[in-house]
């Protein structure tokens, strides 16, 4: 064994053993926080880290830089292999990949193709981070640097790399045939001819010197996430996304009342932190920040990230933190404020667009709920709203007798639960289609469908409250429990076989947070169910009925992003309307919020543009004779911002139900 093997065995274990520790120390950190389960279901999660890690699908919704960093990523997977010859190497000189014969031409040649696009790929970045300056990728001036570093250190790489291929042709002659798959680095080799050991050592060292610096600067620097994106992607939830708070014993002294500092956040949120690539993608499309709140996504798991670096240590060394670090907290002056949870509209375009799966909207609810349920601090017309769902079961202050005042004037007779007990569909009505003016139409008219389908359906009338998700989403997990509780318990009373809802809320609360409760519902929106029952002829439509007017369709948040339903209501527009069906610049799973969600539709927009304006803007620029939605939030949202920007007259707002109604036979 040569000197420099058994320099290189001493460097490579000491390397390995401080990376080995960093590891350890963090997951210490982790270990503070809540438990959460995030290791079911491991096929999925695989397919998950295939599709989005590797694939890097989501990466690609920006295609410009999304190309660049897939070159990067992917570059790096195939270099792979130069890598490993070259820790070989280390411990035994005489390895070359070479010995593989014919095989290695292949590695040989996608080394140097790879090794180019990286190259190519860290030049633009630079340029791009530099030049260019997008908004999203404003930070401070410790930001840019140690992007800068990590990017420099990434082009050493590349080129140690590209040396050390050009004169191990000197240095192994017996493989020189093959070494010529370096079409790159083969062009290089005249610049090395008589002192070719010299410059190859010289290369073999930086390469691995780099590398192991590469590796062991990462856990201290804010790109921590080349090496936790991966298991990051494994680890985010499968399925819709909840707000996975199991039951609470209220009674208990240990209760969790919410996430005032790191320990109190899961460990799985204070993760997210040390994955956050900075990239700014998810405050690039924050509705709250897109119209000058004081929100940032990207901000508020950064800020989860260094809180945790300040005081985890402390905690886990044990003994007295210092008052002027126990004081700081997690909510405060100095990392998140009020305002800034507040501003969060629930909306999940963060998490969409997030290229790691990183879940924002968690933790934000996590520090609502203490912010409600520890400090009684939020904004004062919550009062209001949590009172009228305390005491009427509905966030407005109609009593519950007032349910099924929709009713009035129809038809048809609407069958009630209490009085047919035995029925196919539970029609779930909602707090807006039962009290909202404008909504009680919707009600109307999914009814007179159902009707007309001759369904086998009933409401549950005065016996129906609140379905809890703005109590949630508010920090208000006391009331909503209690609600859920009480409609499950509600609900237990009669056979049915599925739950149709009109409102998107009551969709992912009942279909996908109430199992955690006891309530395992099939539950379907109304998009789903009237499109099945045009499809199967039960509901007819009159072609001379069919409306020709330019129609826009804007796509609900918890409708869309949070359960994967773009294409019912277009199906059904379409089917009712000869006009055509114009898309807003941002729709689908790129729409932009209303504005309403996560019980922002219950608080006054006092600082910046109002969003439902934004999204109102959006809708007009496509000309419309009619704004289709298919939420009652969003439908008030927009009618508002329909009437604010003066066009009310010329627009229209309507539910898809209603046009399906005014086209029926």
């Amino acid at each position: 064994m040569h000197i420099q093997n058994i320099v290189f065995i001493v460097l490579f274990l000491a390397a390995l053993s401080l990376f080995t520790y960093n590891l350890l120390r963090i997951r210490t950190y982790l270990m503070l926080g809540r438990s959460d389960n995030r290791f079911s279901n491991a096929g999925k999660r695989i397919m998950k880290v295939l599709g989005i890690g590797i694939g890097q699908a989501k990466i690609f919704r920006d295609p410009v830089a999304g190309l660049m960093h897939a070159m990067i990523f992917w570059g790096f997977l195939v270099l792979v292999t130069a890598v490993l010859e070259a820790f070989i190497q280390g411990f035994y000189s005489g390895f070359s990949l070479g010995m593989l014969g014919s095989v290695s031409q292949v590695f040989f040649a996608s080394q140097d193709l790879f090794g180019l696009l990286v190259i190519l790929s860290v030049i633009y970045a630079l340029f791009r981070r530099y030049i260019l300056k997008p908004k999203r990728l404003t930070g401070d001036g410790s930001t840019n640097a140690d992007a800068t570093f990590i990017l420099c250190m990434i082009m050493g790489v590349m080129l140690t790399m590209y040396g050390v291929n050009a004169t191990k042709s000197l240095i192994h002659p017996e493989y020189a045939s093959y070494y010529k798959a370096h079409f790159i680095a083969s062009h290089l080799v005249f610049l090395f001819k008589g002192n070719e050991l010299t410059f190859y050592n010289i290369f073999w060292w930086a390469h691995i010197v780099i590398i192991l610096t590469f590796m062991n600067y990462l856990p201290y620097s804010k790109h921590f996430h080349i090496v936790t994106s991966l298991p990051n992607v494994y680890l985010s939830k499968i399925g819709p996304q909840t707000l996975d708070t199991e039951e609470i014993d209220f009674e208990k002294e240990d209760v969790f009342l919410g996430a005032g500092d790191i320990e109190q956040l899961t460990w799985k949120e204070m993760f997210d932190g040390y994955a956050c690539t900075e990239c700014g993608r998810c405050t690039s499309v924050c509705p709250a920040n897109l119209t000058g709140k004081p929100l940032s996504p990207r901000k508020i798991i950064m800020d989860i990230r260094e809180r945790t670096s300040e005081k985890a240590p402390l905690l886990v060394a044990g003994g007295e933190i210092p008052a002027e670090i126990e004081s700081k907290k997690l909510i405060s002056e100095h990392y998140i404020t009020d305002a800034e949870l507040w501003a969060c509209t629930s909306c999940m375009a963060c998490v969409q667009e997030c290229p790691v799966n990183i879940e924002h909207v968690n933790p934000i609810v996590d520090m609502r709920r203490f912010l409600v349920q520890s400090e009684s601090r939020f904004p004062e017309e919550l009062m209001t709203v949590f009172g009228n769902m305390e005491n009427n079961g509905a966030p407005w202050a109609y009593p519950q007798s007032d349910r099924l005042k929709w009713t009035e004037g129809l038809d048809i007779t609407v069958p009630v639960a209490a009085e047919k007990n035995d029925f196919d569909v539970l029609y779930w009505v909602g707090c807006a289609g039962s009290f909202d003016a404008r909504y009680q139409n919707v009600t109307r008219s999914v009814a007179t469908l159902l009707d007309k389908a001759k369904v086998n359906y009933a409401v549950l009338g005065t016996e129906e409250k609140c379905n809890g998700d703005s109590a949630r989403r508010l920090g208000n997990e006391f009331l909503a429990q209690m609600m859920i509780k009480e409609n499950v318990e509600t609900m237990k009373k009669y056979n049915f076989k599925k739950i149709l809802v009109s409102c998107p809320h009551c969709l992912q609360t009942i279909g996908n947070e109430y199992k955690e409760f006891g309530g395992d519902y099939e539950v379907v929106h109304h998009s789903e169910f009237i499109n099945g029952l045009v499809a199967e002829k039960k509901i007819e439509i009159d072609d001379s009925k069919k409306t020709d007017q330019k129609i826009t369709y804007h796509d609900s948040c918890y409708l869309g992003r949070y359960n994967d339903i773009y294409e019912e209501p277009r199906e059904l527009i379409k089917k009712t309307n000869k006009g055509e069906l114009a898309e807003m610049k941002r729709s689908k799973d790129r729409g932009l919020c209303c504005g309403a969600g996560g019980g922002r539709m219950w608080m006054e927009e006092k600082i910046g543009k109002k969003v439902n304006i934004e999204r109102t803007e959006d809708a007009l620029e496509t000309n419309p004779d009619v704004i289709s939605t298919a939420c009652p939030f969003c439908m008030t949202m927009l009618t508002d911002g329909v009437k604010e920007k003066g066009k009310s007259e010329e627009v229209k707002v309507k539910d898809f139900a209603e046009l399906v109604l005014e086209s029926s036979k």
